[in-house]
């Protein structure tokens, strides 16, 4: 690593929360994202130099790598980069929550952290805006439908433009209750992606993007809507032999009246209840069903998205 240009910036602190995601939300592949209050914590501080000190705890402890490949680090770099900095010597410490290869955005988590952090650590320096802080993210992602939400909450709708990505951010119904089953095993987002078929019948095309429009204005608006609202024909039976639990249990839940979905690109389940009684039905009906240990996570809708605090002094 090169030494940051900006002196005054050693000893500058930041503290950095980023939600879990959960995407598609059944027909809007690549499109539809939802922010949930389970949360990634980090503290980065800048250090003299060029060192670099990672320490991670809770999820990822002892798994991920601790230097520089480390993608909070890394997407610190990138954002350091695109605005022709090199990167300082850096102490992260991140307590993390939200589980790996499960579905829930650790990666676009961690991508968002590393942008937010730079945006903290330059605060007076460089200034970012809500596009500015999506595009960077994206660029590191590939797709905007996990970052978004983790960026700034609540559902979003993310499309790209030749200009970069977009969004629009809309505020959920309080009447829907989040419900997230995670499994112990993982899915590889790449594999996932393998799966998709290259083109799709023109019927479930328009049989999705009829059912998106009516998911947004179910989340939004009707939430006695979203089992209908969450029928989906462009992902979820193409990838449902890769993962045949989660393809199972949704069709359990689906049958017994549960807004399920595959959790992004799997293998945890999202139910979107319409009220904290079905909730809990929903939990019972996989504790009976499921053949290996799932755990059970109702969780809020995080209406904020990322934040960046600064820690100075």
């Amino acid at each position: 690593m090169s030494a940051g240009p900006v002196p005054d910036l050693v000893g500058r602190r930041v503290q950095v929360k980023v939600p879990a995601t959960s995407a598609n939300l059944g027909p809007g592949f690549d499109t539809l994202g939802l922010a949930l209050a389970l949360y990634d914590e980090l503290e980065i501080e800048v250090l003299e130099g060029d060192a670099l000190e990672v320490d991670v705890r809770g999820v990822g402890e002892g798994e991920v790598p601790l230097d520089a490949s480390h993608l909070v680090v890394r997407s610190i770099a990138h954002t350091f980069a695109r605005r022709g900095l090199g990167l300082p010597g850096l102490r992260l410490v991140a307590r993390n929550a939200i589980p790996h290869g499960r579905g829930l955005g650790s990666s676009g988590a961690a991508i968002v952290a590393g942008v937010m952090a730079a945006k903290g650590l330059l605060e007076g320096v460089e200034a970012f805006d809500a596009d500015d802080l999506l595009e960077l993210a994206t660029e590191l992602e590939g797709h905007p439908d996990n970052v978004a939400p983790a960026l700034f909450g609540g559902l979003t709708i993310a499309w790209v433009t030749p200009e970069g990505p977009r969004h629009k951010k809309l505020i959920v119904h309080r009447g829907v209750s989040p419900l997230v089953l995670v499994p112990e095993h993982e899915m590889s987002t790449a594999l996932a992606r393998s799966l998709q078929p290259e083109s799709v019948p023109h019927s479930d095309a328009v049989f999705n993007v009829s059912r998106s429009a009516l998911l947004v204005a179910a989340l939004v608006q009707s939430p006695e809507l979203l089992l209908a609202a969450t029928e989906d024909k462009l992902h979820q039976a193409y990838r449902a032999a890769a993962m045949p639990e989660t393809d199972r249990l949704i069709r359990a839940l689906r049958a017994a009246g549960h807004p399920a979905v595959v959790s992004g690109a799997g293998p945890s389940i999202l139910v979107l209840a319409s009220d904290p009684s079905e909730r809990a039905e929903a939990v019972r009906l996989v504790e009976s069903a499921a053949e290996t240990v799932w755990q059970s996570l109702p969780l809020a809708v995080d209406f904020k998205g990322a934040t960046v605090a600064q820690l100075d002094g």
